[in-house]
């Protein structure tokens, strides 16, 4: 597996550094620098403490962790929630409780998200009349039978 170097500046010197919890792992865990509880239905925007900058050619894509998902209801509104390589401010991260009826508390340390880094290319428009041909044409959503 490739590897690309990410400066990080930790904004709260207690906040762990994002690490891959298993060899092969596409996300780093991320943290809260806060103790929180987000009620049924609720959203809130939860600081990580760092702060990354990325070379030109990436992207950091911010991801909801599954175990969260499954056990709480927890997610994000904005899956993924896109870091360009400009970026220099404190990575955050907007929760939702999807449980209808428990709330979820949060402990300083805690993970919330993953982070995957990714190289993106960045595409030229080219506007025409007409697109060529294909397949699948303009078949949509549940086209293909699934």
């Amino acid at each position: 597996m490739s590897q690309v170097q990410v400066l990080i500046k930790r904004l709260d010197s207690s906040v762990p550094m994002p690490r891959y919890a298993k060899g092969g792992d596409a996300g780093a865990d991320l943290t809260t620098t806060i103790d929180f509880t987000i009620n049924p239905g609720e959203r809130r925007l939860i600081p990580t403490g760092i702060s990354i900058a990325l070379p030109n050619g990436y992207a950091a894509f911010v991801h909801p962790r599954s175990g969260l998902a499954i056990k709480d209801g927890i997610s994000m509104v904005n899956t993924p929630g896109t870091v360009d390589a400009g970026y220099r401010g404190e990575l955050q991260v907007i929760l939702i409780n999807h449980d209808l009826t428990q709330a979820v508390s949060f402990k300083k340390g805690d993970r919330i998200a993953q982070l995957v880094i990714q190289k993106v290319e960045n595409a030229q428009f080219v506007e025409v009349s007409e697109l060529p041909g294909s397949q699948r044409a303009a078949g949509g959503f549940g086209s293909t039978g699934a």
